[in-house]
């Protein structure tokens, strides 16, 4: 498994340029829409921050703003650690067929930490 940090800001755009200034490292933009940047990674030595503009994410209130990113290996684990993490906590993104050909589901769990989860297909 990889974990890694899943931040939710306004203004992807600007804000992972400052990220950058602060950790070095090279950015990767996923996903725009026009002018907006959606998604992108900040690669930083060893690590990978992962952000995402709050009009991609909608988080549900202020505060919620980190998220846990895991990269599951594996369909059979993915659907094992959702649905424990699902049974005593609160479904936020069932799981979905996602673009880059794997899957995808945003669960919090019992201690209100909020997991992305994500499996990709070879």
């Amino acid at each position: 498994m990889k974990v890694n940090p899943f931040i939710v800001v306004e203004n992807c755009k600007d804000e992972i340029k400052y990220y950058q200034r602060i950790f070095g490292g090279e950015i990767t933009i996923l996903r725009k829409q026009g002018d907006e940047v959606l998604n992108a990674d900040l690669h930083a030595d060893e690590a990978t921050l992962k952000f995402a503009d709050i009009l991609a994410a909608k988080p549900s209130m202020k505060g919620d703003y980190v998220r846990v990113f895991l990269n599951i290996e594996g369909e059979e684990t993915f659907r094992k650690v959702y649905g424990e993490l699902a049974a005593d906590g609160t479904i936020q993104t069932e799981v979905y067929e996602a673009p880059f050909n794997g899957l995808l589901a945003v669960v919090t769990d019992r201690n209100g930490v909020c997991w992305v989860l994500s499996y990709y297909r070879s």
